[in-house]
């Protein structure tokens, strides 16, 4: 009977190289996911000075070596055994967690999908010890010449899983996840010194150091003047930390920074709550720095909730959460003394220019004869008809004010504008152009009210000459009479370095050189000179934001990115001409009704639909 049972059974045990590769699936999910596990040990070994190296965004090759405690001959084999580890032994041990790594997951399943090589060696040691797994498979250990500490190579990622490798992201966008962790590794820990390349660029060189300097080496000099302190200790937690201005703050996420005794982890809410102390002094969707820590007692939070450690549960959340945001609003407030921000919002919709939102782009601005460029000029219909998009303004600007009709909208694709028939959408020039709330553009048509929203047409307008800038042999670019030096992120640098070539085709002349930095020779003839390093950082932001959101060509989400930011702002005082102007251009664009997010550009009011209104 019992040996029916068991020829019948349908339940069996797991080879390990299948379980090894399922675990896998949740701890190493990308290259990065290899970076923080091998961080994790290089950081518990005790060492002060951290090497890393990366080939192809961690596809061909991640090496991290450090000079700590090292380990024996006997253990080598035994740290890429599942569950083994040497930092905890006990059950009470899970709820006093001070290092790091302590699963004992990470070496077992980062050598099932890769060739992995250690070499080790111990202070008293004579010689250290070298030992490879591929692929899971174990090969003898032999002894080698190295320092004291811990070299581990990490080649050929998901070279026996195909499909996991296959949905690895581009280049930039691995490179930048590997760079954050860094990052939080970096911050984690200044007392450690790290060295960080990739592909023969020298990503950081970070020695050891205190808090602040450590974040202007990371995100740059222009940090270190606007970095906000703040600290605060109770007999359950100690919290510190820095915050930035609020004018460092960016389009994309990605600087907000969270620790738990050394560890880095991620609360949703907690980060609401932080980021909103912020909307008095920055617009949406803009994100400023922050690294916040918190010291607790270990056995007040539980880190091993999450096979990625990224997710921490409070003993007292409530507590821990009300603290943080007392501890940093007080700080924001002691910076800024509290404007009066009501002022503000009544400058961003005065009729002066000069008292409204400054986006760095003038509009026919005069300029002394010392000046070489200028701002972004709305050619006239009267006076610059050869500036129209694709020397089509002549014929656009007929059907516009006079005999023919305009180019018709793709209704499908803007559900809410509704225009008449042809002869309703003629446009007279009786009575001209005006501006609402500095805002909208009204023209009277012979049957109703035209509404144009000024600043999704000029989108419209900057994202079609930037497009058609990429595929000119010679795009116009204006040079700048003192080359500009930018520094930037390892991060904004690795996008820039990869979206270089668009760039150059849009315009920017943009030299890169060593050590995160550029050098801005020209810029394209809609930026206003002097203000070209924020349009570029601004860019690249914008263009990371957009990859969250929509799937399109990186030259057209370039292109979005720069029209978002050259485009004329909400807000903005315009004369006739320059509204006339405007009109003109848009008209003359392929797609006029719609801004290249797909948003109308247009709206169209019946003048059946106004006279009911006095019914």
């Amino acid at each position: 009977m019992s040996d029916t049972r068991i020829s019948d059974s349908i339940i069996h045990q797991l080879p390990p190289e299948i379980s090894n590769k399922i675990a896998a699936g949740e701890v190493i999910q990308r290259p990065a996911s290899v970076v923080k596990e091998l961080l994790d040990n290089a950081i518990d070994a005790g060492g002060d000075q951290v090497k890393i190296l990366i080939q192809n965004a961690g596809r061909t090759l991640i090496q991290v070596s450090d000079n700590g405690c090292g380990m024996s001959k006997e253990d080598l084999p035994l740290c890429f055994e599942r569950h083994a580890t040497s930092k905890i032994n006990t059950v009470d041990d899970l709820f006093k967690i001070r290092t790091l790594g302590f699963r004992g997951e990470a070496m077992a399943s980062i050598a099932s999908v890769s060739q992995v090589t250690v070499k080790t060696k111990r202070a008293g040691d004579e010689n250290g010890w070298e030992f490879e797994v591929w692929g899971g498979e174990e090969r003898e250990i032999k002894p080698t010449a190295i320092d004291n500490g811990t070299t581990i190579a990490v080649r050929n990622l998901f070279f026996n899983v195909p499909a996991r490798r296959q949905f690895l992201k581009t280049d930039v966008t691995e490179l930048r996840h590997i760079l954050r962790t860094i990052q939080y590794t970096a911050l984690a820990n200044t007392d450690v010194a790290f060295f960080v390349e990739a592909d023969g660029d020298i990503i950081y060189d970070l020695p050891v150091q205190d808090l602040k300097d450590r974040v202007t080496q990371i995100f740059g000099s222009s940090y270190k003047a606007s970095l906000i302190e703040f600290g605060e200790e109770t007999s359950y937690v100690k919290i510190h930390g820095f915050a930035s201005d609020p004018k460092l703050a960016k389009k994309s996420r990605g600087e907000q920074f969270l620790f738990v005794n050394g560890r880095p982890f991620q609360h949703r809410y907690l980060t609401h709550v932080i980021l909103s102390l912020y909307d008095a002094w920055t617009r949406n969707n803009e994100y400023p720095f922050y690294a916040l820590f918190f010291d607790i007692d270990p056995s007040k939070v539980d880190v091993n909730v999450h096979p990625s450690k990224m997710e921490v549960k409070f003993e007292d959340e409530r507590s821990v959460i009300q603290l943080a945001r007392s501890v940093v609003n007080r700080a924001l407030n002691k910076h800024f003394q509290v404007p009066n921000i009501q002022q503000d919002q009544d400058a961003f919709l005065s009729d002066d220019p000069s008292k409204g939102f400054d986006s760095g782009f003038s509009f026919n601005k005069p300029q002394s004869s010392g000046q070489s460029g200028g701002g972004f000029q709305i050619p006239s219909r009267i006076n610059n008809r050869s500036s129209n998009i694709g020397g089509r303004g002549d014929e656009f600007g007929e059907k516009l004010y006079g005999g023919g009709s305009p180019q018709r909208p793709n209704y499908s694709e803007a559900e809410n504008f509704e225009p008449a028939e042809d002869e309703q959408k003629k446009v007279t020039q009786e009575k001209g152009f005006w501006q609402l709330h500095n805002t909208y553009i009204l023209t009277q048509t012979r049957t109703g009210l035209t509404v144009i929203d000024q600043h999704l047409a000029h989108k419209r307008i900057i994202f079609e000459k930037a497009i058609n800038a990429t595929e000119e042999a010679l795009p116009s670019t204006q040079q700048l009479l003192f080359a500009q030096t930018l520094e930037l992120s390892a991060s904004d640098y690795t996008l820039l370095k990869e979206l270089h070539s668009i760039i150059q085709r849009m315009g920017f002349s943009v030299q890169l050189l060593s050590g995160n930095t550029a050098m801005i020779n020209g810029v394209p003839a809609d930026i206003e000179i002097g203000n070209e390093e924020e349009v570029l950082i601004s860019m690249l932001h914008q263009y990371q934001e957009l990859g969250q959101k929509v799937k399109l060509e990186a030259r057209e989400k370039l292109a979005i990115a720069f029209a978002a930011k050259a485009a004329i702002p909400r807000g903005k005082k315009l004369t006739e001409q320059e509204m006339e102007g405007l009109v003109d251009q848009l008209f003359a664009c392929e797609q006029p009704y719609l801004d290249p997010l797909k948003k109308p550009t247009i709206s169209y009011i019946p003048l059946d639909e106004i006279q009911s209104r006095f019914r």
